[in-house]
């Protein structure tokens, strides 16, 4: 006999129920839509008066309300703060795609974009556009040139991989006009820093570093590091003002400051991926099998693994070997390795423990945070089955 359960047709009674969800689904959706017609309202008074789109007392004093009303209706208030949390970041979202922090009054600059058909490119050219500037594409399959898009330009971006970005500095930076901006968008700072530098006379310079890549869905609160190495004629504030309008979380920073945070950032965790990624392989572990076991933060760690392995080998090359702090931290990380496991191996408990708290006690107060923030992830994941 068949199990109740096991049957692919719901129970004739739940249908009606599901029909009123259903319609109070719709409700909800029609309610977020109107909430989007108020968010057009506000990001126009925002552009008109010049106040940021985001706005962190009104944010907090929101969610702290919204939280008391759910205790009242008999909700959970964490669920319905991540509800709004959500909801929030759509706002935001929406306000800056609307050109809230943009002025009403720009002059339009002309932007050659150099590796523009790219990745990165493609995303420099979107993000420029969209804040009223003229956009030239100079890439391999582009008639337009690297020389006469730069001839042209106001504003030349580097955002080729980075193995080829000192080559096309050099090769463009004669022809940038004397007020002119010219950046690059490479992972690492300093060199491509010194080249722009060295490759033209009195042009403004910019190194900048997106913090994150080109498939991400959204640009509000995304992080970019600018280092602004030579400037003359306001081209820092011009840039920064179009960061902001799009939601961008803006760092500015040294070549040096940067580089070393990015052996930490990029080369460190990158090698420590691809360890277990290629340990993983070794072992011959069918993933698929271990899935069926697997603990919310196996299943982190593996989709990371995956999505770092299906992307280009050449760019996380590039990053961990035009590092000059590499040797450092990839050495510091095998010794690191190899300590633990004499630990392990020699089943030493009270070495293991010592290691334990001193890596607990560096973290400090962050350990916190992370168990706040990473149980939030963890809550979604599990979610989504």
């Amino acid at each position: 006999m068949e199990h109740p359960n096991e049957s692919n047709l719901p129970p004739p009674e739940l249908l009606p129920l599901r029909a009123r969800i259903d319609d109070i689904d719709h409700q909800i959706l029609d309610l977020l839509r109107q909430r989007n017609e108020v968010v057009t309202e506000v990001a126009s008074i925002k552009q008109r008066t010049g106040f940021g789109i985001r706005d962190f007392i009104r944010e907090r004093e929101l969610l702290e309300d919204r939280g008391i009303r759910a205790k009242e209706c008999g909700l959970r208030p964490e669920v319905i703060e991540s509800l709004f949390r959500v909801i929030l970041w759509a706002s935001r979202d929406r306000q800056a795609a609307l050109g809230a922090e943009t002025p009403l009054e720009t002059i339009s600059k002309r932007v050659a974009i150099i590796g523009g058909n790219g990745g990165m490119g493609r995303v420099m050219a979107r993000l420029f556009k969209d804040a009223g500037n003229e956009i030239l594409i100079a890439d391999l399959d582009t008639t337009l040139s690297n020389i006469e898009a730069t001839k042209q330009a106001d504003v030349t971006i580097i955002a080729v991989p980075i193995a080829q970005t000192i080559k096309v500095i050099e090769e463009v930076g004669p022809h940038c006009k004397t007020d002119s901006l010219l950046m690059d968008v490479t992972s690492t700072k300093k060199e491509p820093v010194l080249a722009m530098c060295a490759a033209t006379n009195g042009t403004s310079v910019i190194g900048t570093h997106p913090l994150f890549g080109p498939s991400v869905h959204s640009l509000q609160g995304q992080r970019i590091a600018v280092v602004c190495e030579r400037d003359d004629h306001g081209w820092h504030d011009w840039l920064a003002s179009i960061l902001h309008s799009r939601g961008f979380t803006v760092i500015d920073t040294t070549a040096k400051e940067h580089d070393e945070a990015m052996s930490v950032v990029q080369v460190l965790t990158h090698q420590a991926t691809e360890i277990v990624g290629r340990t993983i392989q070794k072992l011959g572990v069918d993933i698929h099998k271990t899935l069926k076991f697997t603990s919310p933060i196996y299943l982190i760690d593996m989709l990371m693994a995956a999505r770092h392995f299906a992307q280009s080998a050449d760019l996380y090359a590039s990053i961990q070997m035009n590092n000059s702090e590499t040797e450092r931290v990839l050495n510091t990380l095998r010794d690191a390795g190899e300590e633990l496991r004499e630990i392990v191996l020699d089943k030493d408990t009270q070495r293991f423990n010592k290691m334990f708290s001193e890596v607990h006690e560096h973290f400090g107060k962050f350990s916190e945070q992370a168990l706040e923030q990473s149980s939030f992830l963890i809550d979604r994941l599990v979610e989504r089955g």
